[in-house]
């Protein structure tokens, strides 16, 4: 019996494409959890408070389809470069408001830019990867995302708290110009299919290239999980500051550690033994963690809810990525991408949104606690799918 040889998965484009793309989540997360109460230190309300998180998910929703349908016949490297520009050109321009309305103007424009940047970086991240290595690989390139949406935040709290918001948008800026010149020097690769599609071979359809039929499921899951997680993302800055805990950065640190140390084992679970029940189980674990949270009163809590939102969140997110990826044509995962990442910025954005307006009437801890039922949810969905397509199985065989 020959053994198959096993394809390299870390090379030297993949690294950078992955450390590049750690900095620019890195720039851009940091300020995730700080602009909530900047904007309400300017004097914005409850629901312009949700509107933060609601038309910048709007702005990356809208924009994506369009660069999706870019990916299906344009090479990846400008488009990468243009996306972290335009990244790095709305985080500058921050400072100049301290009016809430163009304060929120300049976050839809920041979320045209965003869902253009990851829907691209993470295509190129898929054509870098063997696809036989391709849930290990979108595990570990995940782990950039995750380790920037987890110590960023972290790190934007902390320089919030002893200085001024000027200066986090200069060290955020900082990281941004970081991302832009590690991207530059990888060597991208694209499709054979895209390199020989042109323009004129195909036609633009906005829901279309929004939806990508093949891979719809991970993706509606992943707006019903991140939904749940969005009301953490709004509130937890407001959180600490109401009981008093004034280490809520230690949520995000823990959390951080854990999705390292997690993430490789759930790549390769992934590769191994399919999606669903990890799906399950890291899902149930973000749960927990969200209840463990809720009830927090010191810091010793805020360490147990980053711990298993680590191991759960941390993990949930790029294994529902591989999923949807697995289920797409290679010619299509430039949309595919774009679907993931609106599923996350829609989840995330109705959340804010809904739970900006809820926060008028029920204290923040109650917030997470209704919003964790949206978890339980996204469980019984995937139980239902699965038992869904067992029975299918016999069906088609006979």
């Amino acid at each position: 019996m020959v053994k198959a040889v096993k394809e390299t998965l870390w090379t030297k484009s993949f690294i950078m494409l992955m450390v590049g793309n750690l900095f620019v989540f890195m720039s851009f997360q940091m300020l995730i959890p700080t602009l909530p109460p900047y904007i309400k230190s300017i004097g914005a309300t409850g629901l312009e408070i949700g509107l933060v998180t609601a038309l910048f998910s709007i702005g990356a929703v809208l924009s994506r389809p369009f660069i999706g349908f870019m990916l299906e016949y344009r090479a990846r490297k400008k488009l990468v470069l243009i996306g972290a520009a335009a990244l790095l050109a709305i985080t500058v321009i921050y400072p100049l408001s301290s009016v809430v309305m163009i304060f929120l103007l300049f976050r839809f424009i920041h979320g045209l830019a965003w869902g253009w940047s990851t829907t691209v970086n993470g295509t190129a991240a898929v054509d870098v990867v063997p696809n036989s290595r391709l849930g290990e690989g979108m595990g570990y390139y995940g782990l950039s995302v995750t380790i920037g949406m987890i110590i960023a935040p972290s790190l934007g709290i902390y320089l919030y708290q002893i200085t001024s918001f000027t200066n986090l948008i200069y060290i955020s800026s900082i990281l941004g110009v970081i991302a832009i010149g590690l991207l530059s020097i990888v060597r991208y690769e694209t499709p054979e299919a895209v390199l020989k599609t042109r323009k004129e071979d195909l036609k633009f359809s906005y829901l279309g290239s929004l939806i990508e039929k093949s891979s719809w499921f991970p993706a509606f899951i992943t707006i019903i999980v991140t939904f749940g997680y969005g009301s953490i993302v709004t509130f937890i800055v407001i959180f600490g500051e109401e009981r008093g805990i004034d280490q809520i950065f230690l949520f995000y640190l823990f959390n951080a550690i854990m999705a390292s140390l997690s993430r490789p084992i759930a790549g390769k679970w992934f590769d191994q033994r399919g999606p669903r029940g990890l799906v399950l189980l890291c899902t149930f674990l973000t749960f927990v963690g969200m209840w463990v949270l809720s009830l927090a009163h010191s810091n010793l809590f805020i360490i147990i809810s980053g711990i298993l939102f680590g191991i759960g969140f941390g993990s949930l997110i790029p294994t529902l990525q591989s999923w949807t990826l697995s289920m797409t044509p290679s010619n299509r995962r430039g949309v595919a991408n774009g679907m993931f990442f609106s599923s996350i910025d829609l989840g995330i954005g109705l959340s804010g949104l809904v739970f900006g307006v809820l926060a008028q009437f029920v204290e923040t801890a109650a917030l997470f606690q209704i919003s964790s039922v949206f978890l339980i949810l996204g469980m019984a969905v995937t139980i239902l799918y699965g038992r869904r397509r067992s029975a299918a199985r016999p069906q088609q065989a006979s």
